[in-house]
């Protein structure tokens, strides 16, 4: 009997069938029956790092490859501890599953629209309004105890000497030019985490492509955070790194709304937390700065990482 899915045992196969919808058909079919879904549609949604299917207004399908075998029970595992204990809903769980060592996710599908696709027509006080928000949704998920998941819980002390120590050449494989490289081992080197031992569960990867809106009345709320897949135990202030990069984009403003709703000190934003949200940056797992750098350009004449602290947490910058 011919297989549902295909062959993808290494990154370079998986990108090509991850790509290839008409080669994942089949093995999504054969897990829509297991699940008993009928003859729902499934159409699947043009982001993501792995295949992920709206069916009908109320189910999303979610399917990793052999390689994303954790990362499936670890997001199935966070999802079922944080099932209606935040003040951003997060999707609930109804099964889980394995098909030829592909794994799956059924869940609900949140309301609203993506935070990408709503920005352009929200005002400043509808951003800062979800800014407030945000901050405080992050207080709540950090306040919570994390669930004893295997890979969540990691060795954070030796993560972040490893992601220092190979920091630099991450950044080459990715093509960072040498003049930015060669700064980043005495940046890390002159910047004290001081996390003082805390740690907390972290989404990680807070970002508007991972968050969901809707309108209550005239106000603009939260409808939906979901892709915990890369969730883990750590540091509180790793999880800040993204958000000033993907939720603020460099808006200072609205990154100074974040923090003192989630609980930070005025006088606690200063220039150090830049530096420290940087070289979080740069620790992150998925760090890829020549991606920020187009993401979020720098003004020409910008030539050292400590500049772009300020540039893109320029937190001390504005008491507003």
């Amino acid at each position: 009997m011919p297989s549902l899915f295909p062959e993808a045992s290494t990154p370079e196969e998986y990108d090509e069938v991850c790509a290839d919808e008409r080669r994942l058909r089949p093995g999504v079919r054969a897990i829509g029956a297991e699940l008993d879904l009928g003859e729902r549609e499934m159409v699947r949604f043009p982001n993501g790092s792995v295949p992920v299917y709206a069916i009908g207004e109320d189910l999303v399908l979610k399917i990793y490859p052999p390689l994303d075998r954790a990362e499936h029970s670890l997001e199935a595992g966070v999802l079922r501890s944080l099932e209606r204990r935040l003040p951003i809903p997060t999707p609930a769980v109804h099964a889980v599953g394995e098909l030829e060592g592909w794994t799956y996710l059924l869940m609900d599908r949140l309301r609203g629209q993506s935070l990408v696709t709503a920005w352009p027509r929200l005002s400043e006080v509808d951003r800062s309004g979800l800014a407030t928000q945000l901050g405080e949704a992050l207080a709540a998920l950090h306040a919570l105890e994390p669930p004893q998941l295997e890979g969540l819980c990691i060795d954070w002390p030796g993560f972040v000497a490893e992601q220092h120590r190979t920091a630099a050449e991450r950044q080459r494989r990715w093509g960072l030019s040498e003049a930015w490289r060669e700064q980043i081992p005495e940046f890390l080197d002159g910047v004290e985490l001081g996390d003082g031992g805390a740690r907390a569960l972290l989404h990680t990867e807070v970002m508007r492509e991972h968050l969901l809106v809707d309108q209550s009345g005239s106000r603009w709320v939260f409808s939906g955070l979901f892709d915990f897949e890369p969730a883990m135990v750590g540091a509180p202030e790793y999880e800040f790194a993204a958000v000033g990069l993907f939720f603020s984009c460099g808006e200072a403003r609205l990154l100074r709304r974040v923090l003192l709703a989630y609980g930070y000190r005025a006088a606690a934003l200063d220039g150090a937390l830049e530096r420290r949200l940087l070289a979080y940056a740069l620790l992150h797992r998925y760090s890829h700065l020549p991606w920020y750098l187009k993401r979020l350009p720098p003004p020409p004449g910008t030539t050292n990482l400590a500049a772009l602290a300020g540039l893109w947490w320029g937190v001390s910058a504005t008491g507003h």
